[in-house]
């Protein structure tokens, strides 16, 4: 059986607890067994390699140094990493390594937490087949993002006056793809609420396809005979 491992904790505004419950129960219909732990200090780092995928909800908090490196060695040898808003890219912000492996980090949300807006789909993706543009009312996200990133989904700014306003309009990724050695990453800037994915249920079906892409990085890098070790060196990263 596949095994998923949910990590939350952070900031309360973001209900990461609900959003772990809602993960939670969207892995196990799809047959994971799944384990929930509350923060990242209480993970089993010695057992991460047992489990394909790894989803973060904590939004801020600290993750200590040796947390974070078993982290980052691991994805890097096929632990698929998911997660959603600022459960994931607005979650410690002093760990750059983090932001590295994930691909982003939230800035702004011009304008508060009610703004409409159209999220459009990049065609030609099999996260995105079939799916349809669709409308949210939540937080914009505005975010610094890894130019290495397969983008899956946009939106476009500015809606609000900001100072950003000055520059052209931009579009800017809601949802991405990257990855991070024999590892998967996945990414999805909505979920500022739990309901949000009631209220969009594409949202869901996004984010549903996303985390079992990223659950197949260890057995697709299996298949291609690949390793770890082709991505390191001797130097010094960090």
């Amino acid at each position: 059986m596949r095994k998923a491992l949910i990590f939350w904790g952070g900031w309360d505004g973001h209900e990461p607890e609900k959003v772990a419950r809602r993960i939670k129960g969207l892995l196990e219909a799809e047959g994971f067994r799944v384990d929930v732990f509350h923060e990242a200090e209480r993970l089993p780092l010695n057992e991460l390699a047992s489990y394909e995928l790894l989803f973060a909800a904590v939004t801020m908090s600290e993750m200590p140094g040796e947390v974070s490196r078993a982290i980052a060695k691991a994805v890097g040898a096929g632990l698929g990493l998911a997660g959603c808003h600022g459960g994931m890219c607005d979650a410690f912000r002093n760990d750059t390594e983090w932001q590295f492996m994930t691909g982003g980090q939230w800035v702004s949300h011009p304008g508060g937490d009610q703004i409409a807006y159209t999220v459009n789909l990049v065609p030609g993706s099999p996260l995105t087949e079939g799916l349809e543009d669709f409308p949210v009312c939540t937080e914009h996200y505005y975010l610094h993002v890894d130019p290495a990133v397969e983008v899956l989904a946009t939106t476009r700014f500015p809606l609000v006056s900001y100072y950003h306003a000055a520059n052209r309009p931009v579009d800017m990724p809601v949802a991405w793809t990257k990855y991070w050695g024999l590892g998967r990453v996945f990414y999805l800037s909505l979920g500022h609420h739990d309901d949000l994915f009631d209220q969009a249920p594409t949202a869901q079906e996004l984010l549903r396809r996303g985390m079992l892409w990223a659950a197949g990085g260890r057995e697709a890098a299996k298949a291609e005979g690949l390793t770890a070790e082709r991505f390191l060196n001797d130097a010094k990263m960090y």
